[in-house]
């Protein structure tokens, strides 16, 4: 069991709230989730007498990166683990209260007997990356809300033109992010060789293929760990013989990139030779459309895994050449 002090943290966009646990002690506070917020909790560990803790937090895409890179600098030993584990804890310890408090302490509790792994801060590249590719969605979501208030049916002719004008800038935008995610990338030998292992999977461009290699796959053990912090992974609901419900994704991982895979897993769907094959069968089986597209974007991370893992491009006839 953890020796030193563990700090639960609960993060949200705008704050955070932590649970400071010494043996038996408790400790509870809220700060706000920016550089300030960060120089408070500093500061409040030292009236605390804290020198060193091993914090805890979820990950939730972009709200906890900047406060466990602080941490990391600050040199306390930083976990982020995928909330899959912190709410199956939970469940184990039957805690039944869903508050920011409560899920501090929850996670500080499995901070302390659970002792997941240390967090390492991705690379400068990887940084860099990750920056580009969330102001490519920023832009992509923005330009969508225009394109519906366009097709909203506007009587204003002036509004109109300036919706045009808009949507314009932002493709123009668009294209140059593009651009320099695509110059990034060829400016790091590693990352060009991921993204080709990447793109020789039918149904994973270039721009999918960024995500992904932003993703770091290969610091999972397993493709059933990426699918899981994905939120791939299927939540099966089953009790004795007379309980059964549908299985559905857990959606307990970072939503991002279940969204950047939808369109690729309709892809490799049409496309991809052992995808299309795994799907039939699933339509065979029964399963609704959206139930093995689903199924085709777990299978297609676990493709991408497997590249990546192997160091080898995409092939198709695998499966039959090792039968």
């Amino acid at each position: 069991m953890n020796t030193r002090p563990v700090l639960g943290i609960d993060i949200a966009k705008d704050n955070f709230q932590i649970t400071l646990r010494q043996g038996q002690h408790l400790a509870r506070h809220e700060f706000t989730n920016d550089p300030a917020g960060f120089s408070r909790l500093a500061a409040w560990l030292r009236r605390q007498r804290v020198h060193q803790v091993h914090a805890c937090l979820e990950a939730t895409g972009l709200y906890g990166e900047a406060l466990a890179e602080y941490l990391y600098a600050a040199g306390h030993v930083v976990s982020v683990v995928n909330p899959a584990r912190t709410r199956a804890y939970a469940e184990s310890q039957l805690t039944r209260n869903k508050t920011d408090p409560v899920d501090a302490d929850v996670i500080a509790d499995f901070c302390l007997r659970q002792e997941p792994g240390p967090w390492v801060p991705p690379p400068p590249e990887i940084r860099a990356l990750k920056a580009l590719l969330h102001q490519y969605e920023a832009l992509q979501a923005m330009r969508t809300q225009e394109l519906n208030r366009q097709q909203a049916g506007l009587v204003n002719a002036t509004v109109e033109q300036l919706l045009k004008e808009h949507v314009a800038f932002l493709d123009a935008q668009l294209a140059e992010l593009q651009r320099l995610i695509e110059e990034h990338i060829q400016q790091h030998p590693h990352l060009r060789q991921q993204q080709e292992l990447l793109d020789s999977i039918k149904g994973i461009g270039p721009l999918t293929a960024a995500f992904l290699v932003s993703l770091q796959l290969e610091r999972f053990e397993s493709s059933r760990a990426a699918t899981a912090f994905v939120g791939l992974n299927p939540r099966v609901r089953q009790s004795g013989k007379s309980v059964r419900h549908r299985s559905a994704l857990s959606k307990m991982g970072d939503p991002q990139f279940r969204a950047i895979l939808y369109w690729p897993a309709v892809t490799a769907w049409r496309f991809n030779p052992i995808v299309h094959t795994f799907c039939e069968r699933l339509v065979t089986n029964g399963k609704t459309k959206m139930q093995v597209i689903a199924a085709a974007m777990r299978k297609l991370l676990c493709l991408a895994y497997g590249v990546i893992k192997s160091g080898q491009p995409f092939d198709p006839n695998y499966a039959q050449s090792v039968s």
